[in-house]
């Protein structure tokens, strides 16, 4: 009688667990780009820094394999205890869901720890700029997987801006000689083009106009062309059969008879 008692009440137990178990309460972890885009950002920060970083996602037991766990070393890869990692930071989230039968809220819980070296107060200054920084308690409930890869690869610059870090050194730029400027152009022509166009043209007119002058001049004066009939010629030679002029009375002085002279 009471073994069949006793089974009766564990198989309605089991019902009642299977049955109640709707996947609401289930976790999700973040998305293969999300993890591998963190590992890539966090590689470089810790590469610089010298502290590795990396994130812890539970679900609301809190026993056994996290949800999900990386950092600069890989997917999977927790930093706590590791040997490659003297100095670490790490955001680490609890996520608590009850069942849909339940009346207890939605919870996140959020912590950030790290090696010995860095002080209580500096984990909760970087915790706190967490929430300052827009990742909160609702963030985190509603899209746990996005937001605890988020915090993850926030935790350099918070580290530093609590001075519990110092900062990425800047990589110098490479020695570069300038290269000449242009030559400028003249500010006589960029300034009053315009009026030396007006001068050229105004020369050029005047050209044409005394081209014009001289053609005309050499027409009027030509040989032939207003000169007196009877002038005597430049070279000042007498013209052939032209002798010199007679006086008056000539021809009747050599006409006359001694008689009447």
């Amino acid at each position: 009688m009471w073994v069949g008692l006793l089974g009766t009440v564990a198989a309605c137990t089991a019902g009642a667990i299977v049955n109640g178990d709707d996947g609401s309460d289930t976790v999700p972890p973040p998305a293969a780009q999300e993890r591998d885009d963190s590992v890539a950002i966090l590689a470089r920060s810790s590469a610089s820094q010298g502290v590795c970083y990396g994130w812890e996602l539970k679900d609301h037991f809190g026993y056994g394999d996290p949800v999900s766990v990386g950092s600069n070393l890989g997917d999977g890869v927790a930093v706590e205890d590791n040997p490659a990692c003297p100095r670490w930071l790490q955001v680490s989230v609890r996520i608590y869901y009850p069942s849909e039968s339940s009346d207890s809220d939605d919870n996140a819980y959020v912590d950030v720890n790290g090696s010995g070296d860095f002080s209580t107060a500096e984990l909760l200054r970087i915790a706190n700029g967490l929430e300052r920084l827009g990742i909160t308690e609702k963030v985190f409930i509603d899209d746990p997987g996005w937001a605890v890869t988020r915090a993850a690869v926030m935790l350099p610059l918070l580290a530093v801006e609590a001075g519990a870090v110092e900062p990425a050194a800047t990589p110098a730029p490479a020695a570069t000689e300038p290269s000449p400027l242009p030559e400028s152009g003249s500010d006589l022509w960029r300034d009053r083009w315009g009026y030396l166009l007006a001068a050229a043209g105004l020369l050029l007119v005047t050209a044409l106009l005394v081209i014009v002058g001289l053609v005309q001049r050499r027409r009027t004066t030509a040989p032939g062309r207003g000169a007196a009939p009877d002038a005597p010629s430049r070279s000042g030679r007498k013209r052939r059969g032209v002798g010199p002029a007679q006086r008056a009375g000539a021809a009747t002085a050599v006409t006359r008879t001694p008689e009447r002279a």
